[in-house]
């Protein structure tokens, strides 16, 4: 029986890259693009800020090819658009489904699987409802290398940023950091571990905060109120 062609939507973090080495251990599908969104004006994705250059290079080290979707104007329907127009790219060459390595955003989920079905494609969530410590202690036992690359000032902060994902940073997160940082809490960048065939040589550069442009900001659900974010600049090392 021949695979069904996927499309993995790829953020260069732990979550992806433990949701392909799951899906390039199961027979039933073939990857054959990395899907990511990035801002057209910085060429930096735009969910954690880590350059375009880097993320060319973990799909040039995994060896799978990478399918990248530019949004300039930063809006919901620019985003839809031009997410829709490399989706339709794909689709002509027999990929109906896109692979997303959410764990329990109910809301994102539907978001993802309403988009799609305006164009006839399908979602897989191979890592939903699974347990979040869990899956964070298996990409560490898997021996994956990660550094937090953006964290929200709510919960870490400027000595977080930067350090690598190891059991006793997982251990050390405030009780209420989700350990896979579901809730936004951290980013991560990935650049070494198993579906890697050689490690992506980087190094750590400025710590950088970005407030958020709002002025006024209310509580989330665990009574935080984030000011922004902390930013690692990463780069690749020549």
């Amino acid at each position: 029986m021949s695979k069904k062609k996927v499309i993995f939507s790829w953020s260069g973090g732990k979550d992806s890259t433990l949701c392909l080495h799951h899906l390039l251990q199961n027979n039933e599908y073939e990857v054959c693009y990395l899907l990511t969104s990035v801002n057209g004006n910085n060429k930096r994705v735009s969910l954690h800020g880590i350059h375009q250059t880097l993320i060319e290079a973990q799909s040039q080290s995994i060896g799978i090819p990478l399918k990248i979707v530019y949004v300039f104007e930063g809006n919901n329907e620019e985003y839809e658009k031009q997410m829709h127009e490399v989706l339709m790219q794909v689709k002509s060459e027999g990929i109906e489904m896109v692979v997303y390595g959410d764990i329990f955003l109910e809301d994102l989920r539907q978001y993802r699987v309403d988009n799609l079905a305006k164009i006839e494609m399908k979602a897989l969530f191979p890592l939903w409802r699974k347990n979040t410590m869990q899956l964070v202690l298996e990409f560490i036992e898997l021996n994956y290398k990660t550094v937090l690359c953006c964290v929200n000032d709510a919960y870490l902060n400027k000595n977080d940023v930067g350090k690598e994902i190891t059991r006793q940073l997982i251990d050390n997160l405030p009780l209420d950091v989700d350990a896979c940082g579901e809730n936004g809490e951290y980013h991560s960048f990935c650049y070494a571990g198993p579906i890697f065939k050689k490690p992506i040589k980087i190094i750590l550069g400025e710590k950088i905060h970005k407030p958020l442009e709002l002025k006024f900001q209310t509580p989330d659900s665990n009574n935080k109120t984030t000011t922004g974010f902390w930013y690692n600049e990463i780069d690749l090392k020549k």
